[in-house]
Order: C-alpha cells, then sequence, then structure tokens
C-alpha cells in the first residue's frame, strides 16, 4: 500500500514507516501530522486516481525533526564587468514518519 501526497508544492510517494524530508511543515516535534492532498493511491481495494485530489483520503505521519539543511552557496559572476556575489542559503525543512494511509 502506498500513496502520492502533495505538500510545500513537492510531490512525495509515502509507504507506512517510511521516512521522508520536506519542506517545513508548522507542526511541532512529536506532534501527528494529516496530509490530505493525497493524488494518488494504491492498495487492497485497487487503485484510486484523484483530479486532482482523492476526496476523504488522508496521510497521517509523526513530526521527527525540524531542522536546517546545510548551507549552499550561491555565486553571481559577470565577467569583463568587474561583478561578482557571493551569498548563501540555507533551507528549512521538517522529517516526518509516515504512520498510516486512510
Amino acid at each position: 500500500m502506498f500513496a502520492v501526497i502533495e505538500t510545500g508544492g513537492k510531490q512525495y510517494v509515502a509507504e507506512p514507516g517510511k521516512k521522508l524530508r520536506i519542506e517545513k511543515i508548522e507542526t511541532p516535534e512529536g506532534k501527528e501530522a494529516v496530509f490530505d492532498k493525497v493524488l494518488f493511491k494504491e492498495g487492497d481495494t485497487g487503485i484510486n486516481i484523484g483530479h486532482p485530489y482523492i476526496e476523504g483520503s488522508a496521510v497521517t505521519a509523526k513530526v521527527l525533526e525540524q531542522g536546517r539543511d546545510k548551507k549552499k552557496i550561491v555565486y553571481k559572476f559577470h565577467s569583463k564587468n568587474r561583478y561578482d556575489k557571493k551569498k548563501t542559503h540555507r533551507q528549512h525543512f521538517t522529517d516526518i514518519e509516515i504512520t498510516g494511509i486512510k
């Protein structure tokens, strides 16, 4: 049994027991998060495809950690114009573990 969910503008394959790193959500660590934007679900009853989402279906997950990713360097350079700019960026993330699919 698995499902495809949408969160943070991205799509993830969710299976019970699977750990995912997703875009930051506003759920504290240790609490349960519910994702109701289910695009596709495959299980005992067969395959369900949403248009765009499946009504009444949801995926539950436990929030394991809130954090920030490693630092990424953003470098801009224009040759012959003496222009260079260096910035950095750290993306926020949430680690979750899928507990169930309804």
